[in-house]
């Protein structure tokens, strides 16, 4: 189980072969990469800046993940978030949950993205092409998708 914070890019496929290398206990591996998209609402970007609390961030993200483990049968985890300024179609997570069976990995990295979205310490700011921009308000469409957890039994 691992998670990381980082300016950098990240490769998914060799983040993916580093998690199960030499693993024979892995009958599925789930992904989900998040990038920054061009537009809000029809309105073009031209940046996102995300901000996060250093510490902090990566023990709220850590214990997310010990309740994933939790709840799930996974034999591996990763979770990696970028910070800093991104542009439109670059990379902003990473998650990659691993399990003997499939159901597990795709409801445990459902669940880790439902937190992501909603409950990770990150600030994420908008810049549009015209120089417009903001804060980006949580969405209550998140915050239901992360809600059915709340009483979920797996």
């Amino acid at each position: 189980m691992a998670v990381r914070v980082q300016l950098e890019d990240f490769d998914l496929g060799r983040e993916v072969a580093a998690l199960t290398a030499g693993r024979h206990d892995i009958g599925a591996i789930v992904t989900f990469t998040g990038t920054v998209r061009g537009s809000d609402k029809g309105a073009p970007i031209s940046e996102m800046t995300l901000e996060h609390y250093p510490g902090m961030t990566e023990t709220e993200l850590e214990r997310i993940e010990a309740e994933a483990t939790a709840r799930w049968p996974l034999a591996a985890s990763l979770i990696i978030h970028r910070h800093g300024a991104l542009r439109p179609g670059d990379n902003i997570v990473l998650v990659v949950t691993a399990s003997p069976h499939r159901q597990a990995a795709f409801e445990a990295a459902e669940f880790l993205m439902d937190f992501l979205k909603t409950r990770a310490p990150f600030w994420k700011k908008e810049t549009r092409m015209d120089g417009s921009g903001g804060w980006v308000d949580a969405r209550e469409a998140d915050d239901a998708a992360l809600d059915r957890w709340q009483s979920a039994k797996t």
